[in-house]
């Protein structure tokens, strides 16, 4: 795959800047890769391009989107060894991680979008008229490294089949998956224009695509801090935002009833990429009376875990992405011993010798008021907070600024009543897997808006109301 060029109006193009960011292996340091670093004029570029073909795209039938996205997925099927190889070698992720969550999920999500909007009804009557649903526009696409395919997939497959046209900025720490998605497309037939490709930093290109006056969507995933930002600047020409960010998130345990499947999902969710996940459970919350048990199966599961080579089909948990997140983690746990609490297993990084690799590490006698258990961490760091009862339970589950994801194990009508009273954007209750048709997004500072399923693809159109 050739990484020198951008995308733009269905060509591959030298970017104007003569410029190029480095890609950087985590599990060896080794330099795999460079994309152009893309700059104002590229931006201009795209967008126009962008805004040329959807005055076409916007008016196609949806048949015709729907067979470009299903040549794409055959793509994504026929070369899905190279694409998940790829994200572990930029990305970190473990083999078995990479294959299935990484790729595998995105094509079902391929398929629930096309599934979704062969149902979908794009005028319906309504009172004394009718409801009309039409393309947003012109989408800047800002993505982050974390999953390098499936949170761009969330994106251009829903937008597209709504007739949008699109510019994507992929993370400059993980860019290379992006060029499988553009080629997939390329040689799907979609018609010039409609995507295109800008890498870059993220104040140099994804600032520039969220103030142009051309773009009437920003979507945006990565931390809070940074939609904030991203958000500012999309809202002074009153643009359309969604936006999907960090989290904090409470996993608790009311009995004994199904503490092996809890313990599965929050492994699951924190370790399977290194606890670069935002919908990680990195809290868990539970009774007193129960808190060895579930302790005890934390330990067994633990013992399974393999940190190390990702392409070794033993390893479970990857490298951190980078030398940045090497640091920024290692401090946290530092923090969490200075604050009191107790490492249980694991143990503090020394230096990142050869890779980015961090050994899982288990907090016990933390307190809901620890930094550990209030800040995002985005590595593979789990707090374990005793509580008294169910409603101190709720209490400090909700005791956060954030509300991506959540869980509830126990007994199964007291854990339905618990979820109820979560303020999350998921809770998931006995159970440790979603599928493609659910919406995704939080409350509070965790997100405005939803992807997947018909509320994601919602968020691609405007409505119309026709009188008469």
């Amino acid at each position: 795959m050739d990484y020198s060029k951008l995308y733009i109006n269905g060509e591959f193009v030298k970017s104007s800047s003569n410029e190029f960011i480095e890609v950087e292996n985590p599990s060896n340091k080794k330099i795999i890769g460079k994309v152009p670093r893309g700059n104002s004029e590229d931006v201009n570029n795209a967008v126009n391009a962008a805004f040329n073909a959807f005055k076409t795209w916007k008016n196609t039938n949806i048949e015709e989107r729907i067979e470009v996205v299903e040549k794409f997925k055959e793509y994504i099927e026929n070369n899905l060894e190279e694409i998940a190889n790829t994200i572990i070698e930029e990305q970190g992720s473990p083999v078995k991680f990479a294959r299935n969550n990484q790729v595998r999920n995105n094509i079902n999500r391929i398929n629930a979008y096309i599934n979704i909007v062969r149902d979908f009804k794009f005028e319906e009557e309504l009172g004394v008229g009718k409801i009309r649903y039409e393309p947003v526009g012109v989408v800047a696409c800002l993505t982050p490294w974390n999953f390098p395919m499936g949170q761009i997939i969330q994106k251009i497959i829903p937008a597209i089949l709504a007739g949008c046209t699109l510019v994507l900025k992929p993370s400059q720490i993980a860019p290379l998956t992006s060029y499988y998605i553009i080629d997939g497309f390329h040689k799907a037939g979609l018609p010039k224009g409609v995507l295109n490709l800008v890498t870059g930093k993220g104040r140099e290109v994804g600032n520039i695509l969220a103030e142009h006056k051309l773009v009437s969507k920003v979507s945006f995933t990565g931390s809070t801090e940074g939609g904030k930002e991203v958000a500012k600047t999309a809202i002074n020409t009153v643009k359309k935002i969604t936006l999907e960010l960090g989290g904090k998130s409470p996993a608790i345990f009311l009995d004994n009833s199904n503490i092996e499947i809890g313990v599965k999902r929050i492994f699951t969710s924190l370790f399977g990429n290194c606890g670069q996940t935002c919908v990680a459970l990195s809290r868990v919350i539970v009774i007193k009376d129960i808190k060895d048990e579930v302790i005890a199966e934390i330990k067994k599961q633990y013992s399974k875990i393999v940190v190390g080579n990702p392409k070794d089909i033993k390893t479970n948990v990857g490298p951190l992405v980078s030398e940045k997140q090497f640091k920024k983690v290692k401090k946290y746990i530092e923090l969490g011993l200075e604050e009191g609490a107790n490492i249980i297993l694991g143990e503090i990084p020394t230096e990142a010798k050869g890779g980015y690799f961090i050994k899982p590490v288990v907090f016990d006698n933390v307190n809901n008021n620890m930094t550990i258990a209030r800040e995002e961490i985005f590595g593979p760091v789990l707090s374990i907070i005793e509580v008294e009862n169910i409603e101190e339970a709720i209490e400090t589950a909700n005791d956060t600024i954030y509300g991506l994801s959540a869980a509830v194990y126990g007994e199964d009508e007291i854990a339905q009543r618990v979820a109820r009273e979560i303020n999350s954007g998921e809770v998931y209750i006995n159970k440790d897997s979603s599928d493609a048709y659910l919406p995704f997004g939080g409350y509070k500072q965790s997100g405005l808006g939803r992807e997947a399923g018909i509320f994601g693809f919602r968020e691609f159109l405007e409505v119309k109301s026709l009188i008469g």
